[in-house]
């Protein structure tokens, strides 16, 4: 009788070994001087601040803040179109753009991914979309783990979740307290579905729709794997350059990221007590590809809003005063912006 091997059981340890030697390339066009060199460890090392005088961050009351997030059904598409190079972008906003709504400064990121079977060309092409998303976002990927398990996944089968930290100064935390009667929502531009609501997405235009991957629409410009798997905008340039122009005044009094639930849903989580949102509908355009959407699965609008961004991706509530400049600079960063509401106590 033979002796079973770990191979036998759907685990090829000299695959994996071919897929961990494709990695740290990735990895190391991320880091920074933060990052301390740990080749063989156990753990990723992380220096909070730099040790040059030059790029001193000068923390008073540092905060570390940390969010985990997945890609959900949105991998399906990807494993459909056989095109894996995307997603890890989506992984990353999904984590970071949540640690910039406390004002944090993003500092290193983890992935995991899981999977049906060992695949060097696979494992490669998920984390050089992890490691765009983390250059994207301005930190460092530190590490990860990659799990290989053929008895939890059909074959090609994986999914993904990510781990970020930030930190940010006690006294410019962003919790929302700030926010009072008359601020400002200023709504950033989505650059699309990001990765919220694709099981919805995934009925309408396969099951409902009956189109394929290679179809084109026209109305957004390209396939509906082009469409589908556009990555999620990462905000980190917003709003490090709003935050670090106004270092007086707390002129950002809160910031969401919208996700699933909506704009209404999303924002109103940052509100204090006795306050409430009144956003102006029509106060920016929807996108093309929610209108698609919306047509192909007869979607009523409340539906929409509930489940999808509609074209914001991120919302900042600030002081009326200075409302205008925020969008001024986002402007500069090629960034589209709109007047979408108030805060109010009626």
């Amino acid at each position: 009788m033979a002796k079973t091997t770990y191979k036998d059981s759907g685990v090829d340890l000299e695959v994996y070994a071919q897929s961990m030697a494709k990695l740290p390339r990735l990895l190391k066009r991320t880091h920074s001087p933060r990052v301390i060199p740990a080749d063989g460890g156990f753990a990723g090392l992380f220096s909070l601040d730099f040790s040059g005088h030059l790029f001193r961050r000068n923390y008073q009351d540092p905060v570390l803040v940390s969010c985990t997030d997945g890609v959900g059904t949105k991998v399906k598409v990807a494993q459909m179109a056989d095109r894996h190079n995307t997603v890890g972008i989506d992984l990353v906003a999904m984590c970071v753009n949540d640690a910039l709504c406390m004002g944090a400064e993003p500092l290193f990121f983890l992935d995991y991914m899981a999977m049906s079977h060992d695949d060097p060309e696979l494992v490669e092409a998920l984390v050089e979309g992890i490691s765009q998303g983390c250059l994207d976002g301005d930190m460092a990927l530190v590490g990860g783990e990659t799990a290989i398990m053929p008895d939890v996944y059909s074959h090609g089968d994986y999914d993904l979740a990510g781990f970020c930290v930030g930190v940010v100064d006690r006294a410019k935390l962003l919790d929302g307290s700030a926010i009072v009667d008359g601020d400002v929502l200023v709504g950033i531009e989505s650059s699309g579905i990001h990765s919220n609501g694709y099981s919805l997405v995934r009925k309408i235009v396969f099951d409902v729709a009956g189109l394929q991957l290679s179809d084109q629409v026209d109305e957004c410009g390209g396939s509906v794997a082009d469409v589908l798997l556009t990555p999620t905008k990462i905000y980190t340039s917003a709003v490090r350059k709003i935050l670090s122009h106004y270092r007086v005044k707390q002129v950002v009094h809160g910031i969401a990221h919208i996700t699933g639930g909506g704009l209404e849903e999303n924002t109103s989580r940052i509100l204090p007590a006795g306050l409430k949102l009144a956003i102006k509908e029509g106060s920016w355009p929807v996108p093309p590809v929610f209108q698609w959407l919306q047509r192909l699965g007869e979607v009523d609008d409340a539906e929409m809003a509930r489940v999808f961004n509609m074209g914001i991706g991120l919302v900042m509530v600030v002081s009326p005063y200075y409302a205008e400049s925020v969008q001024a600079q986002l402007a500069e960063l090629d960034l589209k912006s709109w007047d979408i509401g108030r805060v109010t106590t009626t």
